[in-house]
């Protein structure tokens, strides 16, 4: 691990740190537009961060809030992995602001399945197609 003062690209430190699994898929993560640095956006993966920094990017349906700790020269462990940063994300069961958290319904679209769900029935065929003509 490298302390404070080093610099590091965005992409690399979100493979170091293991929240994806490969380089390229960092890269496509930082080219989406949906990583906050410092309260930025940025869609460059060669934005560099440094220790102090906060990330806020969407990950598995959760929104991550976590703050640069320090950079690694190279990807390690897990163990490693989890003290290059701070995790800042609110946990889901606790309350904000004294409110209970609920998860909200998702509900598709009409002529949409959830996902999962297999082909469509002729019912829906017939569904997609009367809202596609209007």
């Amino acid at each position: 691990m490298t302390e404070t003062g080093e610099c590091c690209r965005l992409d690399k430190w979100l493979w170091h740190a293991r929240f994806v699994k490969t380089r390229a898929l960092a890269q496509e993560v930082c080219t989406s537009g949906r990583i906050r640095v410092n309260g930025m956006l940025t869609a460059k993966a060669h934005h560099t961060v440094r220790p102090g920094d906060v990330l806020t990017f969407p990950l598995h349906a959760q929104i991550r809030i976590v703050r640069i700790l320090a950079t690694a020269p190279r990807r390690g462990s897990a163990t490693v992995a989890r003290q290059l940063y701070e995790d800042l994300t609110p946990a889901a069961d606790q309350p904000v602001d004294g409110a209970p958290v609920a998860p909200l319904p998702v509900a598709p679209m009409p002529g949409q399945r959830t996902p999962g769900s297999g082909r469509p029935s002729k019912r829906d065929r017939r569904e997609i197609e009367r809202l596609r003509r209007s």
